[in-house]
C-alpha cells in the first residue's frame, strides 16, 4: 500500500471533492442564485452604459443624465448586494468542504493497519492532511467561484455581443480558438508540474519532521551543517519546480490576454468605422465594447484560474487517494459474541507470518503457544527472534499467512477490533506519551476515568510522587512525546496508562528497561500486583525481570525452542543458558564497580539473577 499521488483524470479529479458539496444543497443553492443574479447585474451595466451615452450625453437635459447616471448606481447596489452574499455563502462552503475532508482523511488514517505506514513517510500524509486540504479550501472558496462567475459573464456577454451587432461580434468570436490554444497547451504542463511541487512540499515537510524528532542525534554527532546543506538542497528542488511551473502558467497567461487584446484591436477598428459612418451609434460601440472586455476579462481569468483548479485536481487525487485507502486488517461483518469472563486464554496455533515488507523472509514459522487464563508467559530469545512480532499479530495489528490466535477458544480473526482491543493494554518499550498533561496521558486508557481512578492508577504505578512535584501535577503538560519527563518518569505514566485500562491480558514489552535499579524495583511490585490472576505476556532483554513468570519461552528464527522455568531452561536449553551466563557476567561486573564506590550492606540480599 504505497501512495503514488499521481493525477490521471484532470480536472475530473476534483468530482469526488465537489460531492461533499451535495451535504449543503441549500447554502450551494443560495451561492448559485447569487452567482447568476450578479453576473446578470454585471452584464445589464452594459445597457446602462449604452444608456447614459445615448440618452443620458446626447439627451441634452439633466434629467437624462440623471436617469441615467440613478440607472447605473442601481445596477451597482444589486451587484454589490449579490457579491456580498455570493462571497460569504461560497466561502463558508469552502471552509465546510475543506474541514469534512480533512476529517473525512483522518477518520481513514486512524483505521488503518500500521503497515501502512511503514512504507509511507508520516511527513507526506500530513501534507496531504493540512497542506493539500488548505490548497483545496482556497480553490473551492476563491477560485472556483471566480471561474464560475467568468464562465457566466463570458457566456452571457457574448450573446449580447451578438445581440447589439453581429458583424463585430463574429470578429471577435474568430480569435476565441486562438485564445484557447495557449491554455490547452500550457494546461497540460501547469497540471503535471503542479502534482510535482506539491510532492517536493511534502518532500521538504517529511525531511524537516525528520531532523526535528531526532534533533539531540543530530546536535549530539554535530551534523548541524550537514543537515542544513541537505534541507538547502531539498527547499531549491521544490522552488526549481515551482519556478519551472510559474514559469508555464505566466505564458499561459501572457497569451490568452495577448491573442485576445489583439482581436479586440481589429474589432475597434472596424467599429470606429461604423460609428464614423453612422451606421451604429456610440452608445452601440460603447456597450459592445464593454461586452468585449467582459469576454476579454473573463477569459483572463479563467486563463489564470485554470493552474489553480489543475493544482487542486492534483490535491484532490491525493486527499481522495487517502480517502479510498482500505486497511488490510478489516473487522469481521459479524463478531462472535464473546462472553464476559474474568481471564483470557490465548492459544497461537501453528502460525506462519512474513512482514509485507520482507515477504521471502519468515518473521515467524509454525509457531505455537499455549497461555492459561491468569498465567505469565515471557518470550526470551536474542534479537530478530520473532517476540515483538508476536505481539503485533496479538493485536491483530497484522494477519498471520498460515495458522491463526484463539481467544477463550474464538479465532480473533472473527472478532471486532474493538472487542478484542478491549481486552488488550500494550506497555511498550518505548513508552508513547501524547502531548497534553499528565492526567489525559494516564487517562486514555480509560477516557471516562475520574480524577480519582487516575490517581490511584498513577499511585500503583509509583509515579504519584513525581506528579505531585511537577508545578502543575497532574495538570502539567509534558511537551511533545513526553519530552519533559525522564525515561523512567515517562514509562510509569504507560504503565499507569495499563493500570487504569484494567484488561484481561497484559502485553508488557521490556516495561521496565527505561528504569533505575529502584524505579524497577518499585514498578516490578506495581506489575506484580497487576499481573496478578491476569493473562500476561512479557517480552524481556534483561532476564533478571521475568524470573516471576509462570513460563518461560525461549524463541530463535521465528520457533519456540524450549519452554519451561528458569531452572528448567538453564539446564535444557543452550541458548538460554548461554543469553543468561552472558547477563549474569554483566551484572557480577555491575556488582563488582558499584562496590568500589561504596560499601553493599548486609541486608541488600543475593543476586536475583543467581545461577550457581
Amino acid at each position: 500500500m504505497t501512495l503514488e499521488g499521481k493525477n490521471k483524470r484532470g480536472l475530473g479529479s476534483l468530482r469526488p471533492v465537489l460531492a461533499y458539496l451535495a451535504n449543503y444543497k441549500t447554502k450551494l443553492a443560495g451561492a448559485s442564485l447569487a452567482l447568476i443574479f450578479t453576473a446578470a447585474a454585471t452584464l445589464s451595466l452594459g445597457r446602462g452604459l449604452q444608456v447614459l451615452i445615448d440618452q443620458g450625453f446626447g439627451g441634452g437635459t439633466t434629467e437624462d443624465l440623471q436617469s441615467a447616471i440613478l440607472l447605473l448606481i442601481a445596477i451597482a447596489a444589486a451587484i454589490a448586494v449579490g457579491t456580498f452574499v455570493r462571497f460569504y455563502l461560497v466561502s463558508w462552503l469552502g471552509e465546510r468542504v475543506s474541514a469534512d475532508i480533512r476529517k473525512a482523511v483522518f477518520d481513514n488514517l486512524v483505521s488503518l493497519n500500521p503497515g501502512f505506514f511503514e512504507t509511507n513517510r508520516s511527513g507526506e500524509i500530513m501534507s496531504r492532511l493540512t497542506a493539500d486540504t488548505t490548497l483545496l479550501q482556497t480553490i473551492i472558496g476563491s477560485s472556483f467561484s471566480m471561474a464560475l462567475r467568468s464562465s457566466l459573464t463570458t457566456i452571457g456577454a457574448l450573446v449580447m455581443m451578438f445581440v447589439t451587432n453581429l458583424k463585430l461580434s463574429m470578429i471577435i468570436a474568430a480569435g476565441v480558438p486562438l485564445i484557447l490554444l495557449p491554455i490547452i497547451i500550457f494546461g497540460r504542463r501547469v497540471r503535471k508540474l503542479s502534482n510535482q511541487s506539491q510532492d517536493s512540499i511534502a518532500s521538504v515537510g517529511s525531511y524537516a519532521g525528520e531532523v526535528i524528532q531526532h534533533i539531540r542525534v543530530v546536535q549530539s554527532y554535530n551534523r548541524e551543517p550537514f543537515e542544513i546543506d541537505a534541507f538547502n538542497k531539498e527547499v531549491e528542488r521544490a522552488f526549481g519546480i515551482a519556478r519551472h511551473r510559474i514559469r508555464q502558467r505566466s505564458f499561459l497567461i501572457c497569451g490568452a490576454i495577448l491573442l485576445l487584446f489583439v482581436g479586440m484591436s481589429g474589432m475597434l477598428w472596424t467599429g470606429g468605422q461604423d460609428v464614423i459612418t453612422g451606421k451604429m451609434t456610440g452608445g452601440e460601440l460603447g456597450a459592445f465594447v464593454f461586452y468585449a472586455i467582459m469576454v476579454g476579462s473573463g477569459f483572463a481569468t479563467i486563463s489564470e484560474v485554470w493552474g489553480d483548479l489543475l493544482r487542486a485536481a492534483g490535491a484532490a487525487d491525493r486527499l481522495i487517494e487517502l480517502i479510498d485507502t482500505q486497511s488490510l486488517i478489516q473487522s469481521p461483518p459479524a463478531s462472535r459474541p464473546v462472553e464476559p469472563v474474568d481471564h483470557a486464554q490465548l492459544g497461537v496455533e501453528h502460525l506462519t507470518f512474513y512482514y509485507p515488507t520482507r515477504p521471502k523472509q519468515a518473521a515467524l514459522q509454525d509457531f505455537c503457544l499455549e497461555i492459561p487464563a491468569g498465567k505469565s508467559l515471557a518470550l526470551v530469545g536474542p534479537s530478530g527472534a520473532g517476540k515483538s512480532t508476536v505481539f503485533e499479530l496479538l493485536l491483530r495489528f497484522y494477519d498471520p499467512q498460515q495458522g491463526g490466535i484463539r481467544l477463550n477458544g474464538i479465532d480473533i480473526r472473527d472478532m471486532t477490533l474493538r472487542d478484542l482491543r478491549e481486552n488488550i493494554a500494550l506497555v511498550p518499550q518505548q513508552p508513547a506519551l501524547f502531548t497534553g498533561d499528565v492526567r489525559y496521558n494516564i487517562a486514555y486508557g480509560k477516557l471516562d476515568a475520574t480524577d480519582a481512578e487516575v490517581e490511584a492508577a498513577a499511585r500503583a504505578a509509583y509515579a504519584h510522587e513525581f506528579i505531585s512535584a511537577l508545578p502543575h501535577g497532574y495538570n502539567s503538560h509534558l511537551g511533545d512525546q513526553g519530552v519533559r519527563l525522564s525515561g523512567g518518569q515517562r514509562q510509569r505514566i504507560a504503565i499507569a496508562r495499563a493500570i487504569l485500562n484494567d484488561p484481561k491480558i497484559l502485553l508488557l514489552d521490556e516495561a521496565t528497561s527505561a528504569l533505575d535499579t529502584e524505579s524497577e524495583h518499585q514498578v516490578q511490585l506495581a506489575l506484580q500486583k497487576l499481573m496478578h490472576n491476569r493473562t500476561t505476556v512479557i517480552i524481556a532483554h534483561r532476564l533478571s525481570t521475568i524470573l516471576h513468570a509462570d513460563k518461560i519461552a525461549v524463541l530463535d528464527h521465528g520457533r519456540v525452542i524450549a519452554m519451561g522455568s528458569h531452572e528448567q531452561l538453564l539446564e535444557e536449553c543452550p541458548l538460554y543458558a548461554r543469553l543468561a551466563k552472558l547477563q549474569f557476567r554483566e551484572a557480577r561486573a555491575g556488582d563488582a564497580d558499584r562496590a568500589n564506590e561504596r560499601p553493599v550492606s548486609a541486608e541488600s540480599g543475593s543476586d536475583p539473577f543467581a545461577i550457581d
